[in-house]
C-alpha cells in the first residue's frame, strides 16, 4: 500500500470528521461513505458519555474537531517532509507490526500513535483501553471503507499482545515500570505521567487568563497536557486568575468532577492546608507538578532565570508550558489540547522512532 494512499484514506477521514459539531453536525454530499457512517457516528457520540463518564458530548466533539482540523494535505504534507520514507518502495520493504497499547484519559488520546504507525508504513497492533474502547476503531472502520487495503495494516485485540516487533505504550509510572520491564527486549517507547505547567507574572490580559481555563478545565484536567499547576511571582493578585476561570463554573454540575471536588476539599481541609476555592476549584500551595482532579497547585519564584533552569531539569516531568513568552518554547494561552501533528508526547519523534525500526 502506498504512502499516498494511506494520507489520502486520512484526509478523506479529516473531511467526514470535520461534518460534526457539538451544535450541529450537517451532513455534507462531498463526504465518501456517508450513507454508511454519519448517522452511526452521531450515534456513538450520543453514547460516549454512557460508555464512559468522563467523555461529555463536549469534549468528544472537541476532540474530534481537533483531529479534523490536523487531517488536512497541507498539514500532512508539512509534518512528512521532515522524514524520508523511500525505505517503503524497497523490494526488500517488510513493514513491521508495532503494538499500541493506549490510555483512555482522554477521547481519542491514542489516535496520534495511530496515525504514526500506519503512515509510517508498518502494521498496527491496538490494545485500546477499557475507558475507549469505541471511538477509534469506529474510524479505523471507516479508514478501511475508503481504503480497504488498510484491512491488511490494522488490527485490534482485547487479549495479550502477541507477534509483534516494536511497542509504543502508555501508562502510568507505575504501569511503565511494569512495560519496561515487560517489553525490555523489544525496541520501545514506554510514556509516563508527564504534566503540563503555566508561568505567570500578573501581566497577562483577561482574555489570556480565560484561555488558561481552557487549558485547566478542557477534559476535566485527565490529559497530561492539562495545566495542573501555576509558578506565580511573589505578591502576586489572584483577582486575575480567579476572573478568568469563572466562565467555566459550570464544571461543577457534572457530577464525576463535583465528587472529586468534594473529596479533594475535604482532604485537604482535613490536613490543614491553606487553600484558595472558587467554588469549584480548588488552588493549593505545592511543589508538586500533579495535582487531583478539581485542583490546581501554585508555587511562588523570585527569579524567573531559576525557574527556567529548574523546569529544564524537571523537562521529564512536564508536558508543556504555557505562558506570554516568559519561557523559551512555551506555547500561548489556551492551545494546550489542539497540538499540531509534529508536537510529539514526551518530546520523543515517534516517526523518525517508526521508520528506523
Amino acid at each position: 500500500m502506498l504512502q499516498n494512499d494511506k494520507k489520502r484514506g486520512f484526509i478523506e477521514l479529516g473531511e467526514f470528521l470535520r461534518q460534526f459539531s457539538v451544535t450541529n453536525s450537517i451532513k455534507s454530499k462531498n463526504v465518501l461513505h456517508n450513507d454508511l457512517f454519519f448517522d452511526d457516528f452521531i450515534s456513538l457520540i450520543n453514547l460516549s458519555q454512557s460508555h464512559n463518564a468522563w467523555y461529555t458530548k463536549e469534549n468528544v466533539h472537541f476532540s474530534i474537531n481537533s483531529w479534523a482540523e490536523a487531517l488536512t494535505e497541507e498539514n500532512l504534507n508539512k509534518w512528512l517532509s521532515n522524514y524520508s520514507f523511500d525505505f517503503i518502495q524497497d523490494d526488500n520493504y517488510e513493514a513491521k507490526t508495532v503494538a499500541l497499547i493506549l490510555a483512555g484519559n482522554i477521547p481519542l488520546v491514542g489516535f496520534h500513535d495511530f496515525l504514526s504507525v500506519l503512515i509510517s508504513g508498518h502494521k498496527v497492533l491496538v490494545k485500546t483501553s477499557s475507558n475507549d474502547q469505541y471511538l477509534l476503531p469506529f474510524l479505523a472502520k471507516y479508514l478501511i471503507t475508503v481504503e480497504p487495503e488498510f484491512k491488511k495494516f490494522i488490527t485490534f485485540v482485547d487479549g495479550k499482545l502477541e507477534n509483534f516487533d516494536a511497542v509504543i505504550a502508555t501508562g502510568s509510572d507505575n504501569t511503565a515500570r511494569y512495560f519496561e520491564y515487560y517489553f525490555k527486549d523489544k525496541p520501545s517507547i514506554i510514556r509516563k505521567n508527564r504534566n503540563s505547567v503555566a508561568v505567570l507574572d500578573g501581566s497577562e490580559s483577561s482574555e489570556q487568563m480565560i484561555a488558561l481555563g481552557e487549558d485547566i478545565f478542557r477534559y476535566f484536567g485527565l490529559g497530561c497536557r492539562n495545566v495542573s499547576k501555576i509558578f506565580i511571582p511573589k505578591n502576586y493578585n489572584f483577582d486575575l486568575f480567579f476572573n478568568g476561570m469563572f466562565p467555566y463554573q459550570d464544571v461543577i454540575k457534572y457530577e464525576k468532577y463535583a465528587n472529586n471536588y468534594d473529596y479533594n476539599k475535604a482532604v485537604f481541609l482535613m490536613s490543614n492546608f491553606n487553600l484558595l476555592d472558587n467554588e469549584f476549584l480548588i488552588i493549593k500551595e505545592d511543589s508538586s507538578y500533579a495535582s487531583p482532579i478539581s485542583s490546581v497547585f501554585y508555587e511562588f519564584y523570585d527569579d524567573i532565570t531559576y525557574l527556567k533552569n529548574r523546569l529544564e531539569i524537571d523537562k521529564d516531568k512536564i508536558q508543556c508550558i504555557v505562558s506570554n513568552n516568559l519561557v523559551e518554547n512555551s506555547i500561548p494561552f489556551g492551545v494546550t489540547q489542539k497540538p499540531n501533528l509534529w508536537d510529539y508526547a514526551d518530546n520523543v519523534d515517534t516517526i523518525n522512532f517508526l521508520i528506523n525500526l
